[in-house]
C-alpha cells in the first residue's frame, strides 16, 4: 500500500469543499472517467478584486485525488485570480506534507483544473484535447507539450518519473521511447543554459522484477478474488459490489445497496481499482457498468 501523509488522509476521509457550488462562475473540467480521473474545480470570483471567494470540487479518482482536490480549493480561497495561476503541483503536494511518488499526477490534475476555471472565468478557452499526431501516450491522451511542461516544471529525469506525474506510459508502455526522447530534449536544453537539473541527473530507478504473465484464467480468477476480499467490508455498510464485464484493461462493475449514489462511491472504485493493479501487476480501470450502455 501506498505511504499516506496524516494530511492526505485527513483530506481523503474529511474533504473540504465537495459538491456543486451555487452561483459559480467559473468552473474547469479536466481528466476522463474513462481514463481512471476526472475532476471539476468550480470557483466563485469577486468580479471588482478578482478575488476567489468559494471553491468547490467534484471528483472521480482515488484518495490522492480526493486530497489533492480538496487541498487545493483551500490553499487558493482567499488569493487572487493571479496569485492562485502561481500555485504549482509542488504545492499542492507540499500543503499534504507530500505524495507518493506514483501519486503525483493528482496535484498535476488539480493545477490544470484550476487552470481551466480560471480560463473559464475570463471567458478564454482552455482545451485538453489534442491535435492529431500530437499525442504521445494514446492510453492517457498525453501530448508531448504537457509532458515537456510537467518535466521542465519538475525536474523530471526519467521516464518513471513522468508516469508518476502525467500517468504517460503507465498503460501499454509503447510510448515510452518518445518520452525518453522529450526527455533528452529538455536535458540537452538545460546542459545548454547550465542548469542545475542537467549536471546532476537524478539515477534511473531501479526496474522490479518482471511478473510471470497471468494467463486469461487466472487473471479473471484474480479479480474476483480481489473483488470478493472488499465484498464483506461493503456489505457490512449495507452495500455490495458485482463484476458486470471485463474488457482488456477496463473492468465494470455495479455499486449496490447503499454504495449505489453514495459521496464515496468515487473513492469506493478508486481503492478497489488501486488493489486491482498491485494484485494484477498492471493498469487496469474500474468504471462504472452504466459506462457500456454508452460504449454500446
Amino acid at each position: 500500500m501506498w505511504d499516506y501523509s496524516a494530511k492526505v488522509q485527513e483530506h481523503f476521509y474529511n474533504p473540504k469543499n465537495t459538491g456543486p457550488l451555487e452561483n459559480a462562475n467559473g468552473v474547469g473540467d479536466v481528466g476522463s472517467i474513462k481514463c481512471g480521473d476526472a475532476l471539476r474545480l468550480m470557483l466563485k470570483v469577486d468580479p471588482q478584486t478578482e478575488v476567489i471567494e468559494d471553491a468547490h470540487f467534484q471528483t472521480f479518482g482515488c484518495g490522492s485525488a480526493i486530497a489533492s482536490s480538496s487541498a487545493l480549493t483551500e490553499i487558493i480561497k482567499g488569493k487572487t485570480l493571479d496569485e492562485a495561476l502561481q500555485v504549482s503541483n509542488q504545492d499542492i503536494a507540499d500543503y499534504l506534507d507530500g505524495l507518493p511518488p506514483e501519486k503525483m499526477h493528482c496535484s498535476v490534475m488539480g493545477r490544470e483544473a484550476l487552470q481551466a476555471a480560471i480560463a473559464n472565468y475570463r471567458g478564454e478557452e482552455w482545451k485538453d484535447d489534442h491535435e492529431e499526431g500530437a499525442l504521445v501516450c494514446k492510453c492517457f491522451a498525453i501530448d508531448a507539450v504537457m509532458i515537456e511542461d510537467v518535466v521542465r516544471a519538475n525536474g523530471l529525469v526519467s521516464v518513471e518519473e513522468v508516469t508518476n506525474y502525467t500517468k504517460a506510459g503507465g498503460g501499454c508502455s509503447s510510448c515510452h521511447e518518445a518520452i525518453e526522447e522529450i526527455l533528452e530534449k529538455v536535458a540537452e536544453e538545460w546542459s545548454a543554459e547550465g542548469g542545475a537539473a542537467a549536471a546532476t541527473p537524478a539515477p534511473e530507478p531501479a526496474k522490479p522484477a518482471a511478473r510471470a504473465q497471468l494467463t486469461s484464467y487466472q487473471r479473471m480468477r484474480k479479480i474476483e478474488e480481489v473483488v470478493e476480499s472488499i465484498r464483506p467490508t461493503l456489505v457490512k455498510d449495507g452495500g455490495d459490489i458485482e463484476i458486470v464485464e471485463v474488457s482488456g484493461k477496463d473492468i465494470y462493475v455495479n455499486l449496490k445497496g447503499a454504495c449505489a449514489g453514495c459521496m464515496m462511491e468515487q473513492a469506493t472504485l478508486g481503492g478497489i481499482q488501486q488493489k486491482l493493479i498491485e494484485a494484477l501487476g498492471e493498469f487496469v480501470r474500474l468504471l462504472p457498468a452504466k459506462l457500456l450502455t454508452e460504449i454500446h
